[in-house]
């Protein structure tokens, strides 16, 4: 195990650096949710007033596990394109002919990715509190809202690495990776669920990311209850256990290809 997270760890710090390097690689990945909550909090804050709609203090308070959602799922196309970039680049060949596991090559990029997602919830965070949003789980519903975000990130850059692994280039994963958007938007992420008409309400009950959503959502609107989060961090957990193997596979499936 060792002899897979030490190479891990360095390619993901490697990968880190180079972002950091390059910040209008991370700037899209808040200033377009934040916008878009910008623009849905001041539109629709009177939708609070519809029936069935939950007891929230302001729309901002609904709103930002959405936006928090959208953001990470920016997280996975920015680590799919990043590494389709080393492939086209070929320093993703280079990394197959080094004496490393070559799971470490997937997983460095993955890591990255949970890092980034961590730093991503804590922007919308310190956004909310600035903003007057009432994190009614206290400390510890803020931690687990950031455990959230940061498995269900992971989950969206193993999603990434996988696409880019399949597509081999950074133009098709762009291409691709809007069709993974709609998936967010047949979830409760950005409206309740009981005030969705057939068939997105259908939808949404059997989509993972509302489940996300309403698991960093539940801390922040009305305390800890242990159902919405248990069943946040499951989907986030599933999302990781999924497309990791995922992504995996890929990798094994292209190494066979290029021998």
């Amino acid at each position: 195990m060792r002899a897979i997270l030490a190479p891990s760890w360095a390619l993901a710090a490697r990968t880190l650096r180079n972002i950091l390097r390059r910040p209008q690689f991370l700037a899209p990945l808040v200033l377009m949710p934040t916008l878009f909550l910008a623009i849905n909090t001041g539109g629709l804050h009177r939708t609070t007033d519809l029936p069935g709609f939950p007891h929230v203090d302001g729309f901002l308070d609904f709103q930002l596990a959405g936006a928090i959602t959208q953001s990470l799922l920016l997280g996975g196309v920015m680590q799919g394109i990043g590494t389709a970039l080393e492939i086209e680049g070929g320093f993703f060949d280079r990394l197959v002919a080094a004496p490393i596991p070559r799971v470490a090559i997937v997983l460095g990029r993955i890591l990255a990715g949970t890092a980034i997602a961590a730093a991503q919830v804590v922007w919308f965070l310190l956004l909310g509190a600035i903003f007057g949003v009432s994190f009614h789980g206290g400390p510890l519903g803020i931690l687990l809202v950031i455990a959230i975000g940061a498995l269900a990130g992971t989950g969206f850059a193993a999603l990434g690495v996988l696409i880019a692994l399949r597509a081999r280039n950074a133009s098709t994963v762009q291409g691709i990776f809007p069709l993974v958007f709609v998936v967010l938007f047949v979830s409760s992420a950005f409206f309740p669920r009981a005030l969705l008409e057939a068939p997105a309400d259908w939808f949404a009950e059997f989509n993972p990311l509302s489940y996300v959503a309403d698991g960093m959502r539940d801390p922040i609107i009305s305390g800890i209850s242990v159902g919405p989060v248990l069943e946040g961090l499951a989907a986030a957990a599933g999302l990781v256990a999924v497309f990791v193997a995922l992504a995996v596979l890929a990798l094994r499936g292209r190494l066979r290809e290029a021998r």
